[in-house]
């Protein structure tokens, strides 16, 4: 069945991870939208103290001359001005010469001929059938994890009475999430953290509206609210909205409410001095922004209640549970040929993902134009200031390039997944996507999306709600036997975490060595077999690193507990309230149990 490729624009979160010309994953950043990469650091730093070392050096010269006499001043001619101007600029050439590599694309991996590599081997890729591997067998390591001992759930208690009955609560607290999908996600669970913290009352988060999402969603219409009040009752009380008394104080002016501007990462500790006395004072506090405002260290008894809000009461609303179960079971069915089991990809291929990569693919000149307007639109002039310098080789040596859909494909057939399996794509509309997916479809022509297991009147509630879609994706990623994450950012973190806690500590991901595969895929001496033996040790490779739990006394921003839940939340398994799997019903649950 051929992909609808006229899908309606969809983008995912974005704080994410290594987004093209950016140089960092934005999890920290304080903006909703993606801002263009600054020059490499190391460039940029040695290039300045360059040009200050040569500014010092000729003022100094002037100082000197000046002492002299102040006539030579006055009679300076061209050919010492010129002088001086040959000094600086052959200073610029010695300061920029050790870089000067990166300026260039003749290093291994810094151009894009994937295309040319495919059409190479194709007639090599359609004959092999010799290595096709089994999804139920495909992963090796079956080691569960021991949990963490003593578990915070066994402190819990103290902490959070099972009859409800805590000291007064302190005040309102009031969060406004921005980003995407998986962004306000993480926002609401440390918003539940904070709230158990500071021992406040939590109004349900707001969603603030978002220049490049553009989704008017509010929290309800994408998650079930009343589970979630309910679920949380006994930790954190949850409200819909404040009270009339406490409008009245504010004159019912939302924004009239004090407003605290929290910096990213804040420990627990400036959270009980610095906000604490201004709830108690005030009785209500908002914080906006509120993305990535709270540590990842936190007292065992609070990262419970992230586990606790991220595991099982945050669930998708009715109206996006009941269509994303329906598209699992379809891709089940799709899926009979490799006993109901299913790839799913991440493919961060859409327009203003590639703009933003500053990478260069095979469409030319006009590619380049395009991608130069829709920077200019979406970002303004800022991929033209003067201390920004692109560099699209860099950028893919770096492994910063999102993966085109016939990189993704030739990576899988290498691996051993053959023309059988079926794979669901979860991505928004790809840039020039007739062209670019029909490799795709060669090498695997059980490809499908939501746009083509939907039908259109099942879609069009959903139609202009990019979060909306985005949970959908979310939903048959999170059951497929294998996923793939091509680029990074919140969605995958959020879903490796994911699936990690429902199975049992094993990621069941493939994350490509994209700086292994650029110079794979640019030698045109490349044999079909040479590549596919290296293939199979990147996803060897993949599969062992699916199984690394960082330290917890360890864990920073970049280990963050929704990527790697275990052990601290594997406590939810033996909660007094059963684990219920967000997203499912229990007929699908049951149906999955049997296929696994």
């Amino acid at each position: 069945m051929a992909i609808n490729t006229a899908a309606k624009a969809k983008a995912h979160n974005a704080n994410a991870g290594n987004n093209g010309c950016s140089s960092s994953d934005g999890s920290g950043a304080d903006s909703n939208s993606p801002s263009p990469p600054p020059s490499p650091r190391q460039y940029r730093r040695q290039l300045s103290q360059c040009r200050r070392r040569l500014r010092s050096k000729v003022q100094s010269h002037f100082r000197k001359e000046n002492l002299l006499t102040s006539g030579i001043f006055l009679r300076w001619n061209s050919r010492y001005l010129l002088l001086l101007a040959l000094l600086y600029v052959s200073g610029l050439i010695l300061c920029v010469r050790p870089f000067s590599a990166l300026l260039q694309p003749s290093l291994p991996g810094a151009v894009y001929r994937s295309h040319e590599l495919f059409l190479k081997l194709w007639p090599d890729i359609s004959a092999d059938n010799s290595t096709a591997i089994e999804l139920s067998s495909v992963w090796k390591y079956k080691r569960k994890l021991k949990v963490q001992k003593p578990c915070p759930n066994s402190t819990a208690r103290q902490y959070f009475p099972a009859n409800g009955e805590s000291a007064a609560p302190n005040g309102y607290l009031i969060v406004e999430a921005n980003g995407g999908l998986n962004q306000q996600r993480s926002a609401i669970c440390n918003a539940v953290a904070l709230a158990g913290l500071l021992n406040a009352i939590l109004v349900i988060p707001y969603f603030e509206f978002n220049g490049v999402w553009r989704d008017p969603s509010e929290f309800g219409d994408i998650y079930d609210q009343d589970h979630f009040i309910a679920t949380l009752e006994g930790y954190v009380k949850v409200v819909k909205e404040l009270p009339d008394e406490v409008m009245e104080r504010y004159d019912h002016n939302f924004t009239s409410i004090p407003t605290i501007r929290v910096q990213a990462w804040a420990p627990a500790n400036y959270y009980l001095g610095a906000v604490y006395p201004v709830l108690q004072e005030q009785g209500v506090i908002r914080i906006s922004p509120f993305a990535n405002r709270l540590a990842m260290s936190v007292p065992p008894h609070i990262q419970l209640l992230r586990c606790l809000a991220n595991y099982k009461a945050l669930r998708f609303s009715s109206s996006i549970s009941t269509l994303g179960n329906k598209l699992v079971n379809r891709m089940i069915e799709k899926s009979s040929r490799t006993g109901g089991k299913y790839v799913s990809v991440h493919l961060r291929f859409e327009e203003d993902m590639v703009a933003f990569s500053c990478c260069v693919y095979d469409g030319g000149d006009a590619e380049k134009l395009k991608m130069n307007s829709l920077r200019e639109i979406s970002w303004k002039g800022k991929f033209k200031r003067k201390d920004r310098v692109i560099l699209p080789g860099f950028n893919r040596i770096e492994g910063k390039c999102p993966l085109t859909p016939l990189e993704v494909g030739m990576m899988l057939r290498g691996m051993g997944f053959d023309n059988n399996t079926a794979i669901y794509l979860a991505a928004g509309k790809i840039h020039d996507a007739e062209r670019h997916l029909a490799p795709l479809l060669k090498m695997f022509p059980l490809l499908y999306s939501k746009e083509s297991l939907a039908t259109p009147d099942e879609l069009a509630p959903f139609e202009g709600y990019s979060s909306r879609l985005a949970a959908l994706d979310y939903t048959v990623c999170l059951f497929s036997e294998v996923f793939v994450t091509t680029q990074g950012g919140n969605f995958p973190h959020f879903l490796m975490g994911h699936r990690r806690f429902l199975f049992d500590g094993h990621a069941k991901t493939i994350k490509p060595d994209k700086r292994k595969l650029v110079v794979l895929m640019q030698d045109m001496q490349m044999s079909w077999k040479a590549f596919k033996a290296q293939m199979e040790i990147m996803l060897t490779d993949s599969d062992r690193k699916g199984l690394l739990v960082p330290r917890v006394k360890k864990i920073n921003r970049k280990t963050s507990i929704y990527t790697y839940p275990l052990p601290e939340c594997g406590c939810l398994q033996s909660h007094n309230t059963s684990l219920k799997l967000t997203h499912t019903t229990n007929t699908l649950v049951s149906q999955l149990d049997d296929l696994r």
